[in-house]
C-alpha cells in the first residue's frame, strides 16, 4: 500500500511540474528510485507519462488562447522555426513550459505533439535514472 501512495505522489509531482504550477518532480523521482530501486521501471513510466500529461494539458490550454494573444515571442519563433521536434525539449526549465502552450496556440498536430512530448519526458527521466543508478546498468532489468 505504501508503494501505491509513493506512485501517486510521484504522479502528482510529475504532472504539476510540467504545468505553470510549481513542482519538484526530479527530487520526487530521485527519492522514489533511491528508496525502491527495484521499482525503477514503474517510477520511470509514471514520471514520464504524467509529466507528459501535464505538458499535454498546457498544449490544450494553448489551443484555447485567442488568435491575437500570442505566447512569448522567443518561444513562438523557436517553435515556428523547428516545429514539433522542439517539444522534445519541453522539460527545459522556464522555456520548456511555454513550448507546449505555443504548440497548442499554433494548432500543431495534437497526436504528433503528444508523442514528441512523451518521448522527451521519458528520455529526460531516463537520463536522470542513469545518473541515479550509475550509468550503463540502468536498463539491465
Amino acid at each position: 500500500m505504501e508503494l501505491f501512495w509513493l506512485y501517486a505522489a510521484l504522479a502528482a509531482s510529475a504532472f504539476t511540474s510540467a504545468t505553470i504550477l510549481p513542482g519538484t518532480s526530479e527530487a520526487a523521482f530521485t527519492a522514489f528510485v533511491i528508496r525502491h530501486p527495484e521499482s525503477w521501471l514503474g517510477a520511470w513510466l509514471v514520471a514520464g507519462v504524467c509529466n507528459a500529461a501535464g505538458s499535454i494539458l498546457s498544449y490544450g490550454m494553448g489551443r484555447l488562447l485567442p488568435d491575437k494573444r500570442r505566447p512569448s515571442e522567443k518561444i513562438f519563433q523557436f517553435l515556428s522555426r523547428y516545429g514539433i521536434w522542439t517539444l522534445l525539449l519541453a522539460w527545459v526549465p522556464v522555456v520548456g513550459d511555454g513550448l507546449p502552450l505555443a504548440a497548442g496556440w499554433l494548432r500543431l498536430n495534437a497526436w504528433k505533439c503528444g508523442l514528441a512530448l512523451t518521448a522527451g519526458k521519458l528520455l529526460r527521466y531516463g537520463v536522470l535514472l542513469g545518473g541515479i543508478q550509475g550509468g550503463g546498468a540502468v536498463f539491465a532489468a
